[in-house]
């Protein structure tokens, strides 16, 4: 097994938000959809970005990038101040009341950590899996979302390499989802790179998609939720990963295409999209992978945003939770026996289908019968869940070192089966994803002929 070097936390601070003296911000009461998330991880996505080539001092290099990113996270902080928050439970006898909300005012704030490490790019982009050690560069580890009641909603880690700096974000899974992690951070890109010309009142830094706060309730819902329980213990299950490989496989632009066609050809149809069909393909190859028995049930889900699927829509710039998970089910046989446009129709069945009268029957039933999931209810031996969305706009942050050479995780939220999608770092259509599964799957899944002649390795071939 490889060594690796320890992490090296230097500094610690907390950053508010940078706003006139006397504001104030409102309670933010949590939706069905934000207190669903309560019992997971909190989200865990980051950057790495190359050092500027030329550098006189990489000491005044890395004092001067941290001041910059603490002076304009807390600039962002005046738009996003939930994130500066604390959960807070309030609970009464008489009558009997159990709710859980954000104060915006009393906390801390966000948490800002910067560390070191003694390695270079290519200890962590080179090897075919991902190295354990990325999941250091991420603070609140095994941290679930209703540990926000005591720890920063928001911690930000800026781990200097030798050659890279990596910026990784945990931000509460209950205060939002990926739409709005990415409107974040690429916000607090935004207005880092502006920081030179704000003039006057800098807390009010115009930025191009303003979060909206007004949190979205069901007609005849009324905020606070009473939730039917006396104690999180009732709700609260910490989540202990089994051992697991971690890999991104790469996809290009062109071999998704001709998998697309390849889908909707069988089908006889063109409306079969990229990601389900690329879905299909690892659903296929890993219940290969995994040998499942002919008989048993296999399913694939995916995280679908609902913001475009209600009457009316509600705006990408929604701050929260407004993400659910579809999928479609089959026996083994029945996905083996039949080809990769048969499974693509049955995804794509289940993300059509998917529309404003499912959504708000779903709302209501949880409202009837509250339910908060724990991470190991989200799966089961046979299933694959796809994660994040590929259409995010993971590459738009540069903070003054150019563009990103990749993203990277945290340990938040895997298990045997999950795949998180990324846009492929040249953009264009490529898709990156990161797929964890056992050691034992892992080595069946690099097996599987339909699966690699779809993937470009990531490690380049020796000549």
């Amino acid at each position: 097994m490889t060594s690796f070097p320890a992490i090296r936390r230097v500094s610690e601070c907390f950053v508010n938000p940078r706003c006139p003296s006397q504001e104030s911000y409102p309670i933010c009461y949590l939706t069905p959809w934000d207190i669903a998330m309560l019992s997971v991880h909190y989200i865990q996505k980051g950057l790495v970005f190359k050092k500027p080539a030329r550098l006189v001092d990489h000491h005044d290099f890395i004092e001067n990038l941290l001041e910059k990113l603490k002076h304009s996270l807390s600039l962002t902080l005046f738009h996003f101040y939930p994130l500066a928050g604390r959960l807070v439970t309030q609970k009464t006898e008489d009558p009997p009341s159990y709710v859980v909300f954000v104060d915006c005012n009393k906390s801390d704030g966000a948490r800002f950590i910067y560390a070191s490490l003694d390695m270079t790019i290519s200890h962590i982009l080179s090897p075919v899996y991902v190295p354990p050690i990325v999941h250091s560069f991420f603070d609140h580890h095994k941290a679930v979302n209703h540990d926000g009641h005591t720890m920063p909603l928001l911690s930000v880690q800026v781990t200097e390499l030798v050659d890279a700096v990596f910026i990784g974000c945990s931000m509460n899974h209950s205060i939002g989802d990926g739409t709005s992690y990415w409107n974040f951070f690429n916000t607090w890109s935004e207005i880092f790179q502006a920081q030179s010309q704000i003039q006057g009142h800098e807390y009010d830094v115009p930025i191009s998609r303003p979060p909206i706060h007004n949190r979205w309730f069901p007609n005849d819902c009324r905020s606070p939720i009473n939730l039917p329980f006396q104690h999180h213990d009732e709700f609260i299950c910490n989540f202990e990963a089994p051992l697991l490989r971690e890999r991104i496989f790469h996809f290009s632009a062109e071999c998704i295409a001709r998998l697309k066609a390849k889908a909707n050809s069988e089908c006889n149809t063109t409306k079969i999209s990229s990601l389900q069909s690329l879905s299909a393909l690892v659903w296929r190859s890993i219940t290969r992978a995994r040998s499942v028995p002919f008989d048993e049930k296999t399913s694939c889900k995916m995280a679908i945003n609902n913001r475009s699927r209600m009457e009316p829509p509600v705006p990408e710039e929604y701050f929260g939770n407004l993400v659910q998970v579809v999928g479609a089910e089959s026996t083994t046989r029945e996905l083996l026996e039949n080809d990769l446009g048969w499974a693509a129709w049955k995804l794509h069945l289940a993300v059509t289908s998917h529309n404003d009268k499912v959504v708000q029957e779903s709302v209501q039933g949880w409202l009837q019968s509250p339910v908060i999931p724990q991470i190991h209810r989200l799966f089961d031996p046979y299933s694959v869940l796809m994660g994040s969305s590929p259409r995010f706009n993971k590459y738009g942050s540069e903070f003054g070192m150019g563009r990103a050479l990749a993203i990277r995780s945290g340990y938040a939220n895997k298990f045997d089966g999950k795949v998180t999608s990324y846009p492929g770092h040249e953009g264009g259509g490529s898709m990156d994803l990161e797929v964890c599964l056992s050691p034992q799957n892992m080595t069946a899944l690099e097996s599987d002929q339909e699966f690699m002649d779809v993937v470009r390795c990531p490690v380049p071939c020796s000549s």
